[in-house]
């Protein structure tokens, strides 16, 4: 693997690194370049905005859901057909999971695919310091290789040369400085900024003004030549054909989608697809199942700000409990799970779980390693899977259920031998039997096997 890569990092969360790495895909694509994005991290709103920028799927590069021996393979295949690629990072460059040294951090993604890095530094409260903050993060481990700063949130041509003279001494050299811009400004809420999807006018605006900001700023050749100087990986090339089983026929699967079901990653399609499936998205808001839909996969997103909406889609919540009465195999992820209750925050929804959800003032966010509590057609009973969740909503039960995962808290999500719905979001490039599980219960509900 020799494609040209850079690592965008920061020392920490709130440094500008989405808007540098968003403005550096898409002033990039703008100077001809065919550029790959990716995210360090289970995150799913940014690799929407990478989207935007790229032309391209955003996708993720996350060691914690994938396996570590995934990353370099999956970044291989997101990256077929370009000639660059800009990989996100994720918190601060050293920040990993809770309890480990770093593992699955912006820098061990990095490592993984011996890519150079580039830190973004908020310049807005310091001077000189901002050098003892390069250094600082350029010994800390030496087999992560800075090759570059981007200054952000300059104030004026006096502060950029008092920063510029911190940075002097660590000899690494200084890409690029970006100044304040309200422009870059774009709505945000609950749980981080409002995804791509849901305000694809201001996206786009906000996606120009972040690429007008780094042309104005930022050495474009300079960062391209880091980027070639990326090392050599070897790697297979992960190829969803070889992941899954495929058979004779092509069931519908419907994938939910449009603003409120927003949160899916991009290989979730692709295993599908390979395993023989149509998959057909649809908006839960105003569209009717798809034609002849034999499997049903409701992802994330924020179905607690489109209740009254959802709610108002008659048609499809009776369909959605009709046939998942009738035996339509089901994978519902957080958003799903709401979309299964009885109602929430007090709107109807499809009333296939004895639930009701609603809304708290409380985040629930994190990895979790998690024991299959019940066997469905999905997963057979104490499987261990690794997820993600990520929410600040709740559901209660109505009456005893069967649980979807035993988590170090206790029990989680509800299931039916055919619908299993949870909290927990699953990257199923680790679990790719979940797929094709899912395609032949599919085939099964069409009447293509027995």
């Amino acid at each position: 693997m020799v494609i040209p890569r850079v690592v965008v990092a920061a020392p920490a969360s709130g440094a500008g690194k989405t808007t540098v790495a968003v403005g550096l895909m898409a002033a990039l694509r703008q100077a001809g370049h065919t550029v790959a994005g990716f995210k360090v991290g289970p995150d799913y709103i940014d690799p929407g905005f990478h989207a935007v920028a790229t032309g391209r799927p955003g996708r993720n590069l996350d060691p914690m859901l994938q396996g570590e021996e995934r990353v370099a393979p999956l970044f291989a295949h997101g990256a077929e057909g370009a000639d660059l690629a800009v990989v996100e990072g994720v918190m601060g460059l050293y920040d990993g999971a809770l309890g480990t040294e770093g593992y699955a951090s912006t820098a061990h993604v990095s490592k993984l695919l011996k890519a150079p890095v580039v830190l973004v530094v908020d310049a807005s409260a310091a001077g000189r310091s901002v050098g003892a903050v390069v250094n600082g993060f350029v010994a800390f481990d030496t087999e992560v290789r800075i090759v570059g700063v981007i200054l952000n949130k300059v104030g004026s041509d006096r502060h950029e040369a008092e920063v510029r003279a911190g940075v002097a001494p660590t000899g690494v050299p200084v890409l690029g400085v970006l100044r304040r811009d309200t422009r870059l400004t774009v709505p945000s809420r609950h749980l981080g900024l409002v995804p791509a999807d849901e305000q694809r006018e201001q996206a786009a605006a906000a996606v120009e003004a972040a690429a007008d900001l780094v042309r104005k700023g930022v050495d474009l050749e300079a960062f391209v030549a880091a980027a070639r100087a990326a090392m050599e990986v070897h790697t297979e090339v992960w190829d969803p054909a070889t992941e899954v089983p495929a058979a004779e026929g092509r069931p519908v699967v419907a994938v939910a989608g449009g603003p409120v079901f927003s949160f899916r990653y991009t290989e979730t399609t692709e295993l599908l697809v390979a395993t023989g499936a149509d998959v057909v998205t649809f908006d839960p808001l105003s569209d009717p199942l798809p034609e002849a839909t034999s499997a049903l996969y409701l992802g994330g997103g924020f179905p607690e700000l489109h209740a009254e909406a959802l709610s108002a889609n008659v048609k499809l919540r009776r369909q959605v409990a009709t046939e998942i009465a009738a035996g339509l195999p089901v994978i519902a992820e957080c958003a799903g799970l709401l979309y299964l209750c009885r109602e929430l925050d007090g709107h109807p929804m499809t009333g296939v779980l004895a639930a009701t959800g609603r809304m708290t003032g409380s985040l629930t966010l994190g990895y979790r390693t998690a024991i299959a509590a019940t066997a469905t057609a999905f997963f057979d009973e104490g499987r261990r899977v690794r997820g993600h969740e990520f929410h600040r909503t709740t559901i209660d039960l109505d009456t005893e259920v069967d649980p979807a995962w035993y988590l170090p808290g206790g029990v989680e999500g509800v299931t039916q031998p055919r619908v299993h719905a949870s909290y927990l979001h699953l990257h199923w490039t680790a679990t790719p039997d979940v797929p094709a599980r899912l395609v032949a219960a599919a085939r099964i509900h069409a009447g293509m096997e027995k």
